[in-house]
């Protein structure tokens, strides 16, 4: 019998020799590495040629949600949703363009949406309040784009005059465009009893704020009212005979309810019976008690370099105006007191630039 070899197996030959890596596998493979590696890296960085953009800074998700919004928007109804948002200083082209969004995703497909009808949501009762023939084609339609979109400016910036006066007068707080937004989904009845914006209206405007992000093209490039922009200097009269402020304009914790918000105006520290007066000339609009402020006067100033600016006053121990005095700078307006929501004496001072709340002080000039 024959024996097999230590080298040979069972079936009597001999077995392949593992043959360890070739040269050019050791030259090619590092490289190979290396060319993997980088394309990884510049894919995640949006540097890879047909991932990022033609200019080689890389596009992002936002980019492309923006991109991919405008682009459903026909370009012919950009200039109207200028147009529209023109009506009150409140509105934005995108905010229009995302509550448009919101109700019907631009489409004009009326089977697809539901009973309100076209791009904008009207139902008929709606349309038979704020509906017009606006492009002049003979016929008013909510299923008309450029009607739609002029109907909702229109609607929209009554409800913003509605809850502009509730601020005003105390009713309710916050920022007058989520106060817009709030009444146009929930009802102007749900924002006044709530005295803020609802809770059952959150959800729209988080969605509202999401959406026009991707239409920030459609707005001016100029700043909002109340932003950014430096207001004319000097312009006001220091409202109380004291520069002390015991409490910025800013972000803060109210220290009675312990909610932390913008707070609107400026404190100024003053005794009981302080008089306060009237930053500069111009009509009163409101002058009443209210239950956050108090005491509290508004003044409408008219128009200021092409915005409406008004100021308030407010805790008052007692008013010295009614609604439709006529005041000069230094009318007195009322006592400082602690009405409403408040720890003690001062004087809670506004400026108020087209519906949006701004830091008084850099309006205010020389010395009490």
């Amino acid at each position: 019998m024959t024996q097999s070899s230590p080298d040979q197996d069972e079936a009597g030959t001999a077995p392949r020799r593992r043959r360890g890596p070739g040269p050019f596998t050791l030259l090619a493979l590092p490289g190979l590495a290396a060319v993997i590696g980088s394309a990884i890296f510049l894919t995640a960085a949006g540097q890879l040629p047909g991932t990022g953009s033609e200019d080689g800074q890389g596009s992002t998700a936002a980019d492309t949600a923006k991109n991919s919004a405008a682009d459903r928007v026909d370009k012919s109804y950009v200039p109207w949703l200028k147009e529209s948002a023109k009506k009150c200083a409140v509105l934005r082209p995108s905010v229009l363009a995302a509550q448009i969004d919101a109700h019907s995703g631009w489409s004009t497909d009326t089977a697809a949406l539901s009973d309100a009808t076209g791009i904008a949501g009207f139902s008929a009762a709606q349309w038979r309040e704020w509906g017009k023939d606006e492009d002049g084609n003979g016929r008013s339609s909510p299923l008309d784009p450029i009607d739609a979109i002029m109907a909702l400016g229109r609607q929209d910036c009554a409800l913003a005059g509605q809850m502009a006066e509730l601020r005003t007068r105390g009713t309710v707080t916050g920022e007058l465009l989520d106060l817009t937004l709030a009444a146009h989904t929930a009802g102007r009845g749900a924002v006044e009893s709530a005295g803020r914006v609802p809770a059952k209206a959150r959800p729209y405007l988080v969605r509202i704020d999401q959406l026009s992000a991707r239409y920030s093209a459609f707005d001016s490039p100029e700043p909002l009212p109340g932003s950014d922009t430096a207001p004319p200097p000097s312009v006001l009269q220091w409202p109380a005979r004291t520069t002390s402020v015991s409490s910025p304009y800013g972000t803060r914790e109210h220290p009675l309810t312990g909610v932390t918000k913008l707070h609107t105006g400026v404190d100024f520290a003053a005794g009981r019976g302080t008089p306060a007066t009237a930053a500069w000339q111009g009509t009163v609009v409101f002058a009443g008690l209210t239950k956050a402020y108090g005491n509290r006067v508004v003044i409408d100033h008219g128009s200021v370099g092409g915005k409406r600016l008004q100021t308030t006053y407010s805790h008052l121990s007692v008013l010295r105006v009614s609604k439709g005095r006529a005041v000069t700078v230094g009318t007195v307006v009322g006592d400082v007191g602690s009405t409403g929501l408040s720890t003690g004496p001062h004087l809670h001072f506004e400026v108020i630039l087209d519906g949006y709340y701004t830091d008084p002080l850099p309006w205010l000039g020389g010395k009490p």
